[in-house]
């Protein structure tokens, strides 16, 4: 192997409170609603003078017992799961410009700097759930990963997740928001990217000048809290596509976050129009005429 894995750190009530806090300034200095930036302070405040720790909370009840707490609604809850069982938390790391799946796949044991970034940027593995789904039996061969290894790494990222997962259940389900609405916050989110009008970030990814270049929008569409920004993967770079592929993060009250990818189609009767990847049919219904023709 070719170091050791990096562990998590146990979060203190004031780490906690601190990280919630710069998401909240962040939030404002990004143009995010009054409303929202005031609800991660006010959960700050309340985290940062609870005088039992939140580990121990989680620990005994769970996200429930989270969701109990003064201030602390699900989306929060959520967010406070993530920290306390992974030691980051992706949508803070997200707005900060550090998302960098390397440094999450460092975390599980079995996995070094090498290996990581070869996970990230050769295979272009961004989550684990995508590297749960390559570790599987019979999945590609991964160069640098026998079979043992990859059993081993595979019981970690299955542990990993399975906490997520009981964190996450009293949560419900997510459930996406209509392809219409997606493709209208998309329309809106790259007229206003092309016109200057949204804040950048300097993404630390691929961006050895530290330049910031990455636009993010918040967006709130009925009861959705939607955070939009340009792909910046491996793969978008490599094809081009870091101003095609637009990356939405999509959240209900009540509900766990949830993405999805829109891009310009190349083919078939969508070909030049905007679609959500994964969601093609809907889009069609939506877009196309009943005489086979893209409307717009």
């Amino acid at each position: 192997m070719d170091d050791t894995a990096v562990q998590g750190p146990i979060l203190e009530n004031a780490d906690i409170a601190a990280r919630l806090q710069e998401y909240a300034a962040l939030l404002e200095h990004q143009g995010d609603d009054a409303f929202r930036v005031r609800a991660f302070q006010e959960a700050a405040d309340h985290v940062g003078a609870l005088p039992v720790a939140l580990r121990d909370i989680f620990a005994r009840e769970g996200v429930a017992g989270l969701i109990a707490q003064p201030k602390i609604g699900r989306g929060i809850a959520a967010a406070i799961a993530e920290m306390l069982t992974l030691g980051r938390w992706s949508q803070l790391d997200r707005l900060r410009g550090d998302a960098a799946p390397a440094q999450l796949f460092m975390t599980l044991p079995g996995i070094g700097t090498i290996l990581a970034r070869r996970l990230a940027d050769d295979e272009d593995i961004e989550t684990l759930e995508e590297l749960e789904i390559a570790l599987q039996p019979g999945g590609r061969p991964i160069p640098g990963i026998g079979r043992r290894r990859r059993q081993l790494i595979l019981s970690q990222v299955n542990e990993r997740l399975g906490r997520i997962r009981t964190a996450r259940r009293g949560l419900g389900p997510v459930t996406p928001p209509p392809v219409s609405l997606l493709l209208d916050a998309d329309r809106i989110y790259r007229a206003k990217a092309a016109a200057g009008q949204l804040r950048l970030i300097a993404p630390k990814r691929f961006n050895p000048e530290v330049k910031a270049w990455l636009p993010v929008m918040h967006a709130r569409r009925d009861d959705w809290h939607l955070t939009l920004m340009w792909s910046n993967t491996a793969c978008a770079h490599e094809l081009g596509k870091t101003q095609d592929w637009l990356v939405v993060y999509f959240r209900k009250d009540g509900q766990p976050e949830g993405s999805c990818t829109i891009v310009t189609e190349t083919r078939g009767p969508l070909a030049g129009q905007r679609v959500v990847r994964g969601r093609e049919a809907e889009c069609e219904a939506l877009l196309v005429s009943p005489t086979g023709r893209a409307q717009g």
